[in-house]
């Protein structure tokens, strides 16, 4: 362990490999940090640390380190797109005026472990965010994610005549090529799936692949880390092709839970499972 940083609701510990970020839990603390409770942010992870002076907005005599994620690297500001409020962004640490040099030796520290790919997007997700099964309430909808498949159960006092009359709807994560996600905090906001073979109807109301968020519904902290969570585990799938050579059963042990999560057929299970099983 090393040198450790407490800011303005939250704690941040200079590790080996990584930033350990643990939020405080209160009633002034941002309620998607008391969401996420802590993260560990490996160094590989970021592109860059600063600290600067808070702005007019923040507190006299303060200073503000911010780290700065790789593009690609945290399923959850790739969800967030730039929409989050500086107040929750988990990435940044208000700090007394006073600890300004604490800050400084703090982020020379990381800096110093960033490697040569640090201005350069992740070729895949580096941070880890919360895992199914999760559920999240919307204006129009409950949703539901079971690692696999994401399920739409409409409310029948807030659901259009649209949605309501085409029923539940189920998607696979193999129908899926992204997810969007528009904060509630803005008028508009949703969660929408992006279907591989089907075009989005732009009203989200009428969408079925898309839950209309409100007030008290859909929330930042809930609905984030479950766009986060979904965005993850579509951009996790492991391609047929490229199951890793290891031991027979090792091998088999990973094309079973490709097989149970969905993400491949009757057909293609059966092959491969023969194939490795000849080439033992």
């Amino acid at each position: 362990m090393g040198d450790v940083l407490a800011g303005n609701h939250a704690v941040w510990e200079f590790d080996s490999d990584s930033v350990l970020i643990r939020f405080a839990r209160g009633l002034r603390t941002p309620r998607l940090w008391n969401a996420l409770g802590a993260r560990r942010i490996p160094f590989e992870a970021l592109s860059g640390v600063t600290v600067s002076a808070a702005g007019s907005g923040g507190k006299r005599d303060a200073v503000v380190l911010r780290a700065v994620p790789r593009p690609g690297a945290d399923p959850l500001m790739e969800a967030a797109a730039g929409q989050l409020r500086d107040v929750c962004d988990p990435y940044r640490l208000v700090l007394p005026g006073d600890r300004a040099g604490q800050a400084a030796e703090f982020a020379d520290a990381v800096r110093a472990r960033l490697g040569p790919e640090a201005d350069e997007p992740a070729q895949r997700f580096l941070v880890r965010v919360p895992e199914p099964p999760l559920q999240l309430k919307a204006y129009d909808a409950r949703l539901a994610f079971d690692g696999s498949a994401v399920t739409f159960h409409w409310s029948r006092t807030g659901a259009t005549s649209a949605k309501w009359k085409a029923g539940d709807q189920r998607y696979p994560l193999t129908a899926l090529t992204g997810v969007e996600w528009s904060t509630p905090e803005a008028p508009g906001g949703h969660l929408r799936l992006l279907l591989r073979d089907a075009p989005a109807d732009p009203r989200p109301d009428h969408d079925l692949a898309t839950a209309v968020f409100a007030v008290g519904y859909g929330s930042v902290h809930e609905s984030l880390p479950f766009a986060a969570a979904v965005l993850a585990a579509l951009r996790g799938r492991t391609p047929v092709a490229s199951v890793p050579a290891a031991r027979t059963d090792e091998r088999l042990h990973h094309l079973g839970e490709l097989y149970s999560a969905g993400l491949l057929t009757d057909a293609e299970y059966s092959a491969l499972r023969d194939r490795f099983a000849a080439e033992a």
